[in-house]
C-alpha cells in the first residue's frame, strides 16, 4: 500500500527523534528561556538531522495575520471527535494561535452558516471535522475562497487537503485476524452509513472476505451507541446460523454487542469472538478486554494543524491527503475457533452447566 506522506517533517517528528514533548520543540523554536541546554541542544540537533523548518505561519507576527483559526466540528456528542478537536486546540495554542470552536448539527446548512461566519472573522485557517456526508471538497472551497483549509477525520477525495485515518487497513487487519483463528461465520454491525468512516469500515469488511473468496457477513447497521450495538447483536443471534465472530465498527456497539452475548448464553471468546474499532479507554477493561483498532487521535489532531500551517504558509501549493496507519490491539476478546464450533458453528454450550 502507498502511503502519502507530510511533505516536510513536523513538530511531532522532532519531538520523536529528541526524546521530548510537542511542547518543547515549540518553546526551543521561539527561544523560551525555560528549556535546558542538554534538551535544547538535543531538540536543535533533531531540527538539524531532520532538515525541519518551522512553519513561518506560527511564527510570523505581521498586522496581517489574526493568529487564529477555526474548527468547525460536527459530532461533539461523541467523545473521539471531541478529543481531535481538543488536540487541535492544544496544538495551535503550542504555536501560539487561539482557536474558535463551531459546533453544527447539520452537515450542510449549518456548515455554510459556519463557514461564512469564520470567514467574516478574518481567520487565518479552518480545520473542518465533519466526518458524514455534506459539502464537497469544491463547496467548501468556493466558500472559504482564500482561507486555506484542512479536514480532519472525514475521508474526501486523496487530491483534498486532509488528514486521516486509514479505517480500511485497520478493518483489513481485524477482518484477517479473524480468519486466520479459524473463524467461518461472521456478524456485522457497521456504523450509520451516512458516515464516512462508516462506510470506509464496512466496505473494507465486505472486500476482505471476497479476496478469501468468502460470503460478506451477516449485517446490520446500528448508531454508534451501547445500546445500537445491544440491539443489533440481538438481530444477529436471532438468525438460524450463529455467527463465530461478531465485528462492531466501534468499541461501544462491541460492548453492547458482549452483553447481548451473555444474555444469550454465548461465552466470549470461547463461542463468539468480538472485535471492536477505536480503542476506548474502557476497551482494555471490558470483560474480556477487547480486540481492538487503536486510533492515535493526539497525532491526528497534531498532524492537522500542522499541515493547515503548511497550507498557511503557501496557498499556491498542491493539497494532498495525509494517512495516519492505526495499530490493532489484540487482546482477549478473540480466540481460534474451537473444533466443536469447527464441525457445528451453530452449537451452543448449556448456560446451566
Amino acid at each position: 500500500m502507498s502511503i502519502p506522506r507530510m511533505s516536510r517533517p513536523t513538530m511531532l517528528d522532532v519531538a520523536k527523534l529528541a526524546g521530548v514533548s510537542y511542547q518543547t520543540v515549540s518553546r526551543v523554536i521561539n527561544d523560551h528561556p525555560y528549556v535546558s541546554k542538554e534538551v535544547r541542544q538535543r531538540v536543535e540537533a533533531a531540527i538539524k538531522s531532520l532538515d525541519y523548518h518551522p512553519s513561518k505561519a506560527a511564527t510570523k507576527l505581521a498586522s496581517k495575520s489574526s493568529k487564529i483559526i477555526a474548527t468547525v466540528l460536527y459530532g461533539s456528542w461523541f467523545p473521539g471527535l471531541a478529543e481531535i478537536a481538543l488536540n487541535v486546540e492544544l496544538a495551535a495554542k503550542t504555536s501560539g494561535f487561539d482557536v474558535i470552536l463551531i459546533n453544527i448539527t447539520e452537515p450542510k446548512k449549518q456548515l455554510v452558516e459556519a463557514l461564512d461566519s469564520v470567514k467574516a472573522w478574518a481567520v487565518d485557517g479552518i480545520i473542518l471535522i465533519v466526518p458524514v456526508q455534506g459539502l464537497s471538497s469544491d463547496e467548501v472551497q468556493a466558500i472559504c475562497e482564500n482561507t486555506p483549509f484542512v479536514f480532519i477525520d472525514a475521508h474526501q477525495a486523496t487530491n483534498v487537503p486532509s488528514v486521516v485515518i486509514d479505517e480500511a487497513y485497520g478493518t483489513q487487519e481485524l477482518v484477517e485476524h479473524l480468519i486466520h483463528l479459524g473463524h467461518t461465520r461472521f456478524g456485522e454491525i457497521s456504523g450509520p452509513l451516512d458516515w464516512l468512516n462508516a462506510q470506509i469500515r464496512h466496505c473494507a469488511s465486505i472486500q476482505t472476505f471476497e479476496a478469501h473468496g468468502m460470503k460478506p457477513p451477516l449485517h446490520v447497521e446500528a448508531n454508534w451507541t451501547v445500546s445500537g450495538g445491544y440491539r443489533a447483536a440481538k438481530q444477529l443471534l436471532a438468525d438460524p446460523h450463529l455467527p463465530t465472530a461478531i465485528i462492531a465498527a466501534n468499541d461501544s456497539m462491541a460492548l453492547g454487542a458482549m452483553r447481548a452475548l451473555y444474555e444469550a448464553g454465548l461465552a466470549v471468546p470461547e463461542e463468539v469472538s468480538v472485535v471492536g474499532f477505536d480503542d476506548i479507554p474502557e476497551a482494555a477493561y471490558f470483560t474480556p478486554p477487547l480486540t481492538t483498532v487503536r486510533r492515535n487521535l493526539i497525532q491526528l489532531g497534531m498532524i492537522g494543524f500542522e499541515y493547515l500551517m503548511q497550507r498557511m504558509d503557501d496557498l499556491d501549493a498542491p493539497p494532498q491527503q495525509q494517512i495516519i496507519l492505526p495499530r490493532v490491539m489484540f487482546r482477549a476478546s478473540t480466540q481460534a475457533l474451537s473444533e466443536q464450533r469447527k464441525q457445528n458453528p451453530d452449537s451452543t454450550a448449556d448456560p446451566c452447566l
